[in-house]
């Protein structure tokens, strides 16, 4: 079992300047920080089911099979429904997607995070039971921008990351888009309102509120194929050196793979990209204001609008809240920080 500080639900990645706080989901690298970042860096690891500081990493070249590539970069993305750094990323990812995703596709597998806590104890990090992790979400949501409350390992912990994961596979059978709209959805409902979705009830209710069908999802979530999906994404993970989330592995022609372990800075994303791809690309301007973001995406926090938008969270944050005054977008406040829902023009 691999759940030393269930920090992955608890640490997140929070990358900007030589000691960034960016969280990173690293089995092998207990400690991993950006040469050039100036905050706490956190990794999560399946092999200890925990997020915590951690170092992080730039760009692996690594050997892979020519047959599994393609023209069009095909980047493999490794995560878990409850790895916090992955949470963390958020941000960043979705910018990357906005700028380069007419040269990519990417793939969403599941990587395992906690199987369960029977049998575990972390003596050394003061983690024996889920409330020991508490303080680790709330660390990880206090520095990198994108809430997280921790008080679910108090209130409601969670006996694995497996239900989530069998979930979106399940999800999968009804389109890919719908899948990813409920991951998101899955981890608002588990970091910021705290509830436990490895609960069945708890994902019924994500997926409903996703527009998907749950009758059909039900039935595909219980069968034992959907199950075999993830654990076949589970063992393929040694194929690639995956040792932690989020791991992307970027495809080129020829065999060869870029992989970056944990969090690492938006820059390495681009250029990992374009090494998969052998040239160098232009990225498709970003023209959206604030409120024309959250039209799009519906939901989001301070720091993914600043990201996007490629300014500072304070100015960010000002015209969030004009928006508000103005009866455009809806302020919604969590632990550590704010949040807004897109309300119309």
């Amino acid at each position: 079992m691999r759940l030393r500080t269930l920090l992955e639900p608890f640490l997140l990645i929070l990358v900007i300047g030589l000691t960034t706080i960016y969280s990173s989901c690293n089995r092998d690298n207990p400690i991993n920080s950006m040469a050039d970042s100036k905050e706490k860096t956190f990794s999560c690891e399946p092999e200890e089911g925990v997020c915590k500081p951690s170092e992080s990493a730039g760009i692996e070249e690594i050997q892979i099979d020519p047959a599994s590539s393609k023209r069009k970069v095909k980047m493999i993305y490794y995560t878990d429904p409850i790895c916090s750094a992955c949470w963390a990323i958020e941000p960043q990812l979705r910018k990357f997607k906005l700028e380069y995703g007419e040269y990519v596709d990417i793939a969403y597998r599941m990587g395992g995070l906690l199987p369960g806590w029977e049998g575990f104890a972390d003596k050394g990090n003061g983690i024996s039971k889920p409330a020991d992790v508490s303080h680790h979400w709330d660390e990880v949501g206090q520095h990198t921008g994108m809430s997280i409350d921790g008080d679910i390992w108090l209130e409601d912990p969670l006996d694995s990351s497996f239900p989530p994961s069998i979930a979106f596979k399940a999800a999968q059978n009804q389109g890919e888009e719908l899948a990813l709209r409920f991951l998101r959805k899955m981890r608002e409902q588990l970091f910021l309102k705290k509830q436990n979705i490895s609960k069945v009830e708890v994902l019924v209710r994500v997926l409903n509120a996703c527009g998907g069908n749950e009758k059909q999802f039900v039935a595909d979530y219980n069968r034992e194929s959907t199950k075999q999906l993830f654990y076949d994404e589970m063992r393929q993970m040694e194929k690639y050196g995956v040792h932690g989330f989020p791991t992307f592995i970027f495809l080129s022609e020829g065999g060869k793979g870029f992989k970056i372990s944990g969090m690492s800075s938006y820059e390495h994303y681009v250029q990992a990209l374009e090494s998969a791809y052998g040239d160098a690309l232009v990225p498709k301007k970003i023209t959206y204001s604030a409120l024309e973001l959250l039209a799009e995406y519906k939901y989001l926090a301070t720091k993914e609008i600043a990201v996007a938008l490629s300014q500072d969270e304070s100015t960010t944050h000002d015209q969030l809240l004009e928006l508000t005054a103005n009866g455009k977008v809806k302020r919604d406040p969590q632990k550590f920080g704010d949040f807004w829902r897109y309300r119309g023009r």
